[in-house]
């Protein structure tokens, strides 16, 4: 299948029917706030990484040599840019556990564009040619049948299907099955309790119309906010009016929805520290290293299989995704990098971008302290002298502190 212009073109004969299918939940886990919230921090985060094409070879370590991945990289398409591509991506992996994008190819072969595929199920089918296709059924209620080579499939749960991960909605059905029911109950606790206050106790013996008259008369006069007064009057020879303070409306307790409120988010991997962004250092680490980073490399390695040619791909091209861009990172984590410039891994010029910043003259040098230069062991063993092409210095045997050579004579 190609895309030119505004034409759509698809040929191909379908001659068996593998039987692997896949459904897309209705959307419904979606409309629930505590399932957005588990979702969100997985699906920003990966908004934020920064996906580079690499090419690695015996010439050295080339980052983003090609212009048009790095275009297609950063605008995948005309309606999105890389970030929310990304979130779209990972909101409909997180929901579905499958997620399509296509890739658009120009008349050289080469991709040119991507596009989230909105499908409502999707079943996988081999063509008369041998290869593999993907047959969507479209939100549109339209049927799209694109082969696997020219769609990034990104997947979850994949243990069941031999081509598509389990569905969440099996799993999730009874836990959102609680929180709604536990919802709707304090809800329709409240409506009672704030309308059925009064108890109108009768003493003459009226017809069920007159007395629905009655009711809906004092209801209207007295009990509506029209009525500045605050008095209530009562006519005791035919009625009387008795206000009912406390209910026996059942409430469900608190620990039990927050109990499903855990289960659920223990079922996305997170927690309350995470979904609500008051975590530390070492909870945020914890959370990266189970979510993130699988999901980081999974993405790597599709994208570098379906963007590049085996052929490509054996001279060194990738995909990676990672966390190097550091422009949106904490003020305390931007000055902590200072210790990366004294060590001689940052240049003064890479921190001060990173602290957005104009360069320096000179601040493309690397340095380094003199505490931190390397240590000369040609002659066995460590003699304490440092070598001299980066400093005539040697080490106090006492004290362990630098000095020039000539002081230590």
């Amino acid at each position: 299948m190609n895309r030119r212009g505004n034409q759509e073109v698809t040929q191909i004969r379908l001659i068996t029917d593998w039987g692997d299918a896949f459904r897309a939940w209705d959307g419904t886990i979606y409309k629930s706030d505590i399932v957005r919230a588990a979702i969100r921090p997985k699906v920003k985060t990966i908004g934020k990484l920064t996906p580079m094409h690499v090419r690695e070879s015996d010439g050295g370590l080339q980052i983003n040599p090609e212009p048009y991945m790095r275009v297609l990289l950063e605008e995948p398409n005309p309606y999105s840019s890389g970030q929310m591509f990304f979130e779209r991506m990972t909101s409909l992996l997180a929901i579905n556990n499958n997620a399509f994008a296509e890739i658009v190819r120009d008349e050289d072969g080469l991709p040119a564009q991507l596009y989230p595929v909105d499908a409502q199920s999707a079943q996988a089918v081999k063509g008369e040619d041998g290869r593999l296709y993907i047959r969507f059924l479209l939100t549109t209620g339209e049927t799209r049948i694109l082969p696997y080579s020219d769609l990034i499939h990104l997947r979850d749960d994949y243990s069941e299907n031999r081509m598509f991960g389990a569905p969440k909605a099996d799993a999730l059905q009874s836990l959102l099955d609680v929180i709604s029911a536990s919802d709707q109950s304090i809800v329709s606790a409240v409506r009672r309790s704030a309308v059925i206050r009064w108890l109108m106790k009768i003493k003459v013996q009226l017809n069920p119309k007159d007395r629905e008259k009655l009711v809906r008369d004092i209801s209207d006069e007295f009990l509506s906010l029209d009525n500045d007064t605050g008095i209530i009057p009562t006519d005791p020879a035919r009625y009387e009016l008795e206000e009912l303070k406390d209910g026996n409306q059942y409430v469900p307790q608190s620990p039990h929805q927050q109990r499903a409120i855990e289960r659920i988010y223990s079922f996305f991997g997170v927690n309350e520290k995470i979904v609500q962004a008051s975590y530390t250092e070492d909870q945020w680490i914890a959370y990266y290293e189970a979510e993130i980073e699988p999901l980081a490399k999974q993405m790597s390695h599709e994208f570098t299989r379906k963007l590049f040619t085996r052929r490509e791909r054996g001279f060194g091209n990738r995909i990676v995704f990672g966390a190097t861009d550091l422009s949106y990172a904490s003020m305390s984590t931007k000055l902590q990098l200072s210790q990366m410039v004294d060590r001689g891994a940052m240049t003064p010029n890479e921190w001060r971008r990173v602290l957005n910043l104009p360069p320096i003259e000179g601040g493309d040098k690397p340095v380094r302290r003199l505490d931190t230069a390397v240590v000369n062991r040609s002659k066995g063993r460590n003699t304490g002298e440092v070598d001299k092409r980066f400093v005539d210095a040697v080490q106090d045997d006492q004290t362990g502190i630098w000095v020039p050579r000539e002081k230590a004579r």
